[in-house]
């Protein structure tokens, strides 16, 4: 018995492979026989960089730079020197959870320091960025990213606005004469499809979740808006409201390409080819339910799965609603676990007993 297991994190508790390393010991106590693959699986979010590192030949480079306050941050990228290619996480300069819950504000919080850290990567070489933009405290367009990268947003007087969402509340003129960046190859991963604007835009679904209240929502979106009528790119564009639109930014000044980030990851840890040599496939999450379908990691490893005929098993900490729809685009079962928690010792005993029981039913 050949099982291949590839968790998604379960926010709050579990990494992606103390997901997956706890399914494997449960697998194991029920058929000690089985041949167990473990694999990483993120979305582009928080983990992604550690999730991959493992499976690049690269190296560690650390910085400091402008965390999403403005405070100064230790913010690590890998550097492949072999084909010059920089791996770049957004939560690791700009995240949210480098913020505490009470100080989070969307309206002041910037993007300059993952712009700095792209700085450092084309300075010292990478000629292709990968930027991973999941799990961002900002809401500013991209626009302190763009500004860390030598562009210039000024007001109707010609001084410099500031690097946050408020700045943009003044911006009159922007000058791309020294944006550096134009040149590399950039790849986004991401798997949100948002747009940069409107009620299912950046500011209305994901502003809350970053600290902002309906009239700050409001604001924010004013603010977007204007600033994509100077730009003359469209704020309505499928994609471009990821990481409070830093994928906006990216695309439309930089000419990146915006790929399923969850793709990136089962490419860079051949996934595929594993499911295709296994017998039992094994994924989910910490939420399982109708948004699993939409593009999510648990539900790519699923269709790969279900493309070589295999079975596919769900393990997920709660099952929210409409995870009838996985079942209907394809997961064999799927088990939620034995004793729901926010513990990190105690949710790896949950999943453990939950993969067990999963094994002994089938």
């Amino acid at each position: 018995m050949k099982a291949v297991v590839a968790m998604d994190s379960f926010k709050g508790s579990l990494t992606s492979l103390q997901a997956g390393n706890a399914v494997k010991r449960g697998i194991l106590s029920a058929c000690p026989d089985a041949e167990v693959t473990v694999l990483p699986l993120a979305d582009g979010g928080e983990g992604t960089i550690d999730a991959i590192a493992p499976y690049i030949e690269g190296i560690i480079r650390t910085k400091t730079v402008s965390g999403p306050l403005g405070t100064p941050v230790e913010a690590s990228y890998i550097y492949v020197p072999g084909t010059n290619t920089a791996y770049i996480e957004m939560a690791k300069a700009s995240g949210l959870t480098l913020i505490e819950q009470d100080k989070r504000d969307p309206l002041t919080a910037t993007s300059y320091g993952t712009g700095e850290l792209m700085r450092d990567a084309i300075e010292n070489g990478a000629e292709k960025l990968v930027i991973c933009i999941g799990g961002s405290a900002t809401n500013d367009g991209g626009a302190g990213m763009l500004q860390a990268l030598g562009a210039v947003f000024s007001d109707k007087d010609g001084r410099d606005i500031g690097r946050d969402a408020a700045g943009l509340k003044d911006l009159c003129k922007i000058d791309i004469s020294s944006l550096i960046g134009k040149d590399a190859d950039i790849t986004v991963a991401s798997d949100v499809t948002n747009p940069l604007c409107g009620p299912n835009g950046a500011s209305f679904v994901y502003g809350p979740q970053k600290g902002a209240s309906e009239e700050d929502c409001r604001k924010l979106d004013g603010w977007l808006r204007s600033f994509a009528e100077i730009t003359g790119f469209d704020p309505f564009e499928k994609g471009t409201g990821a990481a409070g639109g830093m994928s906006f930014a990216l695309k439309n000044f930089l000419g990146a390409r915006i790929v399923s980030g969850a793709d990136i990851v089962m490419e860079i840890t051949g996934a595929e080819a594993k499911i295709r040599d296994c017998n039992i496939v094994i994924t989910g999450e910490g939420r399982m339910d109708s948004q699993t379908v939409n593009g999510k990691g648990p539900f790519k490893i699923m269709k790969a799965g279900v493309k070589y005929g295999k079975p596919v098993f769900g393990i997920t900490g709660m099952l929210g609603d409409g995870y009838e729809e996985c079942l209907k685009a394809g997961f064999t079962r799927i088990e939620s676990l034995i004793n729901p928690t926010m513990v990190t010792e105690e949710a790896v005993r949950s999943v453990e007993e939950t993969a067990a029981k999963l094994f002994s039913i089938n």
